[in-house]
């Protein structure tokens, strides 16, 4: 078949049903600590900046050797602080021999431990005076420095012996220590979407020069190379396929488990693996051009954004300081109005120690850092937090038809067959008749043969009529394909069935086998199967689904029938759809729009979230909020999922960050001291730590969260 005949068999040429979307699709497209801590704050966790102890986002992982070493180093150094204090020997029920070299282990080793292990905090802390923005950091400074001078003072029989701290200052030194220590593993953690995009890129490539092959970094590759993909390896630049066919899989770049096949002319990405047999491909991106660096700068962009909530909490952490601070001055002057100055110097310490909003400013940006991180392994790429945040109020999801619920391709979608023939009898003769012909139709109906077992037999003679169809002898007979002109040239009448198909706004095409009707071909824009569970998903989540589509109101029916969505929009102009998107936020609806085209563009940008759905290869969608690289709309099911579990865990972090402070800072300053139970400054250290463990230990439960296509069901609510 050429061009031109698809409208002229089809038996509605007239019709209004936008059949060329179907074929015309585009996507839019050393134990010292470093330098830096001294530079940020940690009030600031918009951009993870705000562990500004730990020297920013970029070095998480350097950060984790570091803070391991100095904790295992502080914690042998912290044993005889320990065990020689005489406050802990008085305590645990011990004597300590006197002698001079004895009192001196805990004031040498305490200063020691006070001024190489409290280095972060009191550089993290002098950071966070210079950017005038007080928090964790400087309350931790103050607390140690507090110990630490009351310490020395009790040492030099300046102040009372009871206010001999130090393996109290060594002990918090320590815990504080590990508790970082565990945030940085877990927030080393949250980059591992993007060291894993890293690491797909394959060590070497093999370009092909001439009759030879040779092996280059993948950097020193240019667009229009040629490179040989074996089986197994990894493709080193976005490329088309030149030679050879082979399975793909492209999970690490789309989440779908299941290898797609690309033959000559097909796109395949950088990272993705030929499974089966070998390549050879022409390069037509690499560096930064390429989809696997999009994804990653997409990836990167997410986690380095800031979301309403972690402004919440940055606020929160501001306000916990004041908080501390003031309950810190109360204490002071209450207990030494008591008569109790040295009292008051160990409950301010406890205060200052427990009240550290550090749980609290590590709620927010853990929770989100893992979601993006767990949404980019899932093929879910979150551009902008905000519409992450935004996806758990949607209340309404805007489909787009065309390559979004349904494939994007013509299918065969029915077959009527003549008396004395079978359905495989009339696709085996049209799959037959077709082998020589390059359009969208006829791959349809081959692909279709394929996909029921039938192998096409020998054809020769084939010749292309426009206007009527082809023609081709199979088997000795002679078998034409057409639609209402080449009935009309043949003399016969169409099938029954093809009235009904017509009025479904279908392409009919009428297999003839030696002049005579053996059978009819229903052809349409096949609906994607995975549609069927994402909208049935959707709506027993309580989310109305609703259609949109420029196709002709039988064809719109049809499809939302088959679907069972009950309300859509036809016959919509590209430019009208922005339009549909604010008649549902008008009604009150909290709306995302799904689309997977150039003319989808301001209705995904109108939408409260915009979701472009398909982008595979090309992820540089500015209108969109969220990015599926695959073409599941399953995947809509499983964003609205992350989005739920996220905001639970950002608001049981809150809870727990927040209302442990302000519950446990009375306790710390002395709140039940008339009933005789007063919080050891060690117990606080301890109890802020463990706070910390637990919200980064809840953050973490997100990695079980699936969100695979294939795990999306129709009854999880």
């Amino acid at each position: 078949m050429v061009g031109p005949i698809m409208d002229e068999r089809s038996p509605h040429a007239g019709h209004t049903v936008d059949h060329s979307a179907m074929h015309d699709r585009r996507p839019e497209h050393d134990d010292a600590m470093p330098r830096e801590h001294e530079h940020t704050a940690h009030s600031d966790h918009g951009d993870h900046s705000g562990h500004a102890a730990h020297g920013g986002h970029a070095g998480h992982g350097d950060h984790v050797g570091q803070f391991r070493r100095l904790f295992w180093i502080m914690l042998v150094l912290a044993l005889p602080v320990v065990a020689f204090s005489p406050m802990f020997a008085m305590l645990i029920g011990y004597r300590i021999p006197d002698l001079l070299v004895l009192r001196a282990i805990p004031p040498v080793i305490g200063s020691v431990l006070y001024v190489w292990g409290g280095r972060p905090f009191l550089t993290g802390a002098v950071g966070e005076l210079r950017g005038r923005r007080p928090g964790m950091m400087l309350l931790i400074a103050l607390a140690i420095t507090v110990a630490f001078v009351a310490s020395w003072g009790a040492t030099l029989g300046i102040l009372d012996h009871e206010l001999d701290f130090w393996w109290e200052l060594a002990l918090l030194i320590v815990i504080m220590l590990l508790g970082h220590w565990i945030e940085m593993r877990s927030l080393a953690q949250t980059t591992s979407a993007l060291d894993s995009l890293a690491a797909l890129l394959p060590d070497t490539a093999e370009r092909v020069v001439g009759d030879d092959v040779e092996a280059v970094s993948p950097a020193e590759l240019r667009v229009g190379d040629v490179v040989l993909i074996r089986p197994g390896g990894r493709v080193p630049a976005d490329a088309t396929v030149v030679q050879g066919s082979a399975d793909i899989d492209e999970s690490m770049i789309t989440g779908e488990s299941r290898a797609v096949a690309r033959t000559v002319g097909d796109t395949i990405v950088a990272g993705t693996i030929a499974t089966d047999s070998a390549l050879r491909a022409r390069v037509t991106a690499i560096g930064d051009d390429t989809a696997l660096a999009g994804i990653g700068r997409l990836v990167a962009d997410a986690q380095a954004s800031s979301s309403h909530a972690q402004r919440l909490a940055d606020r929160a952490a501001g306000w916990l300081f004041w908080f501390a601070l003031s309950a810190g001055v109360v204490t002071a002057v209450a207990w030494t109005a008591l008569g109790l100055p040295d009292a008051a110097v160990v409950r301010v310490i406890t205060v200052l120690v427990i009240a550290c909003p550090h749980a609290l400013g590590l709620a927010i940006p853990l929770v989100v850092s893992i979601a993006t991180e767990r949404a980019a392994r899932g093929g879910i790429l979150v551009t902008d937090r905000m519409a992450l945040e935004r996806m758990r109020q949607v209340d309404a999801v805007l489909f787009d038809k065309t390559g979004t619920l349904t494939e994007g391709a013509p299918a065969v979608t029915g077959i009527s067959t003549a008396a004395g023939f079978t359905e495989d009898d009339v696709l085996a003769a049209a799959a037959a008749a077709e082998t020589d012909s390059e359009h969208p139709l006829a791959a349809a109906i081959r692909s279709a043969a394929e996909s029921r077992g039938l192998a096409p037999a020998d054809s020769s003679h084939f010749r292309s009529e426009p206007a009527l169809g082809v023609r081709a002898v199979v088997a000795g007979r002679v078998v034409e394909v057409g639609g209402p002109a080449l009935l009309e040239r043949a003399g016969v009448a169409e099938l029954a069935a093809a009235e009904d198909w017509r009025a479904e706004g279908a392409i009919i095409l009428h297999v003839l086998i030696d002049g005579a009707v053996a059978g009819a071909l229903r052809l349409a824009d096949a609906i994607r199967e995975e549609s069927r569970t994402a909208v049935r998903a959707l709506q027993q989540r309580g989310i109305d689904v609703v259609m949109i589509t420029g196709d002709a109101e039988t064809v719109a029916a049809r499809v939302a029938a088959d679907l069972g969505i009950p309300r859509y929009f036809a016959g919509v102009r590209p430019e009208d759809k922005s339009a549909r998107v604010a008649e549902l936020q008008s009604s009150g609806q909290v709306v995302a729009m799904v689309g997977d085209g150039v003319n989808d563009a301001p209705a995904l940008a109108k939408a409260d979230v915009g979701i472009a759905i398909g982008a595979g290869t090309d992820v540089a969608i500015g209108s969109a909020g969220v990015v599926l690289a695959s073409s599941d709309p399953r995947s809509v099911v499983a964003t609205i999922e992350l989005s739920r579990a996220a905001y639970r865990k950002m608001r049981q972090n809150l809870w727990w960050a927040a209302g442990y402070n302000l519950l446990a800072v009375p306790l710390a300053a002395g709140v039940l001291a008339p009933i005789g139970f007063l919080l050891p400054m060690s117990v606080g250290a301890i109890l802020m730590s463990a706070s910390t463990v637990v919200v980064a230990l809840n953050a973490q439960l997100l990695r079980r969260l699936d969100l695979r296509p294939e795990s999306v069901n129709a009854s999880r609510r």
